[in-house]
């Protein structure tokens, strides 16, 4: 039987940063538990935290559900993970610059041509573009994993859009009205800076000849997409305008917002639109979610787009391989957070392993998310596994392989009292004049006993994330 790392218990005695949860946790009727645990849904619906599951009928807006056993790190281990995280982004940010430009990684072997430069990501209008600070990628969420106390493991990257800092913000205001004795007896580093960091963050890449304060926006497709609630959050806690494509204009070399009090020049969009709708003259030109000829101020200077088109070609599960290579090539460091092991399906030697080892490996498409497209070989039917045996025979570029991890568990209240869950944890990096981190982060948990799956579109929920302050 596989043995996973519990994060609290080690031995059977409480490891240090749980130390005060332990009293608190046992001394909690099931009646105060169950009578905080309506009382935290009944927030989530008041604020209006909900997702949307497509493709599944029934109630398009579901409540996220939300353990209130917090995640917590001592300070020494969250220091060793910001380290690794900001060189992470350090080294992807420099990966888009340079194929975006010459491409000297490229040149020098170390990432094959054909993964950058076909890959459905890579934007060729964006080639020869350098951004304002020489910045494509400027909200890094990173998603992590813990099999053993100082084994973390990367499990992918996202460059481009990275949603759920809004139920890390929501977390922790909940757990402070619901437990304010809790915050009051630990010294919990402060998560509610974040909107502070990402509105300095947006405004210091704003387009050199901005004059005075940059005007900043964030786009969003409207309030059908499934993230339209953190968007509106964003919006709201950042003081700046929520605006969809219709509201803004090209005139002249800047991008203008229409506002009551006439055209409003804009200076930095914070997009949560994809590439392919951002401007209908350069990409799709069906789309209705963009602003047209937004890419031609942007080439010329003009604006400033966060995180810059092109940026997902660095968050591509089959570039996501050659990331401590990335670190190497451009910092000349040692990588301080590991991949996991990964198997790419487009070569043959590595397609052959995956497809005799298939039961005991998690399969995941390159351009997938929400964990969906996937196979958790372990869990899986002889039906569903010999179905996939096909798909990887059909596409082998399509698709990566990995070991099944022992992910790491963490306390969760369940039905029958307390219980280990696996979690995994996704922290968000800002990348602009400078590179910060919040000390904190979304911790989500596969609530179904055994389950490794942790995203919200397949049963997960939702945990506050504690960082110890020294």
């Amino acid at each position: 039987m596989t043995e996973f790392f519990n994060e609290m218990f080690d031995s059977g005695a409480v490891r240090p940063p749980y130390a005060s949860l332990r009293d608190w946790m046992e001394a909690m009727p099931a009646e105060l538990r169950t009578l905080k645990q309506a009382e935290a849904e009944a927030l989530f619906r008041r604020i209006g935290i909900t997702f949307a599951v497509y493709g599944e009928g029934g109630d398009p807006d579901r409540l996220i559900p939300f353990d209130m056993f917090p995640r917590v790190f001592a300070h020494d281990e969250w220091r060793r993970l910001e380290r690794g995280i900001k060189q992470r982004a350090r080294a992807l940010n420099a990966f888009l610059v340079d194929v975006y430009d010459r491409g000297e990684i490229v040149r020098a072997g170390r990432i094959p041509a054909r993964l950058v430069y076909l890959n459905e990501a890579y934007e060729k209008a964006v080639a020869g573009i350098r951004p304002p600070k020489g910045v494509y990628s400027h909200i890094v969420g990173i998603d992590l994993v813990r099999t053993g106390p100082d084994e973390f493991f990367v499990l992918e990257d996202n460059c481009r859009t990275p949603s759920g800092v809004s139920y890390m913000l929501e977390n922790r205001e909940i757990m402070m009205r619901m437990f304010p004795e809790l915050f009051r007896a630990n010294r919990i580093e402060p998560v509610e800076g974040y909107a502070d960091l990402l509105r300095r963050t947006l405004a210091s890449v704003a387009p050199e000849r901005c004059p005075g304060d940059p005007t900043v926006v964030i786009l969003t497709p409207g309030h059908f997409n499934s993230a339209y609630y953190e968007h509106s959050f964003l919006a709201d806690l950042m003081g700046v305008e929520l605006v969809e494509g219709q509201d803004l204009f090209v005139e002249g070399e800047h991008v203008w917002m229409r506002t009551t009090r006439g055209p409003q020049r804009v200076d930095v969009i914070y997009r949560r639109v994809d590439d392919l709708f951002l401007d209908p003259l350069c990409f799709r030109p069906d789309s209705m979610l963009g602003v047209p000829g937004l890419m031609d101020v942007y080439r010329s200077g003009g604006v400033s787009i966060a995180s810059a088109p092109g940026a997902g070609v660095a968050d591509d599960k089959a570039i996501y391989c050659y990331v401590p290579e990335m670190v190497r090539f451009y910092l000349g460091e040692e990588p301080i957070l590991q991949n996991v092991p990964t198997w790419q399906c487009a070569k043959p030697d590595e397609l052959k392993y995956v497809l005799e080892n298939l039961p005991e490996l998690v399969v995941k498409e390159v351009h997938g998310s929400g964990g969906y497209g996937m196979l958790v070989g372990p869990k899986a039917s002889k039906e569903q596994v010999e179905a996939f045996r096909n798909k990887l025979l059909e596409q082998p570029h399509n698709y990566i392989a990995q070991p099944t991890l022992a992910l790491s568990t963490v306390p969760t209240f369940v039905e029958e009292g307390v219980a280990p869950r696996h979690v995994d944890l996704r922290p968000y990096c800002l990348v602009g004049e400078r590179i910060e981190l919040v000390p904190g982060g979304l911790t989500r948990v596969a609530l179904t006993e055994g389950s490794l799956v942790v995203n919200s579109s397949q049963g997960g929920g939702v945990k506050d994330t504690w960082v110890l302050a020294q």
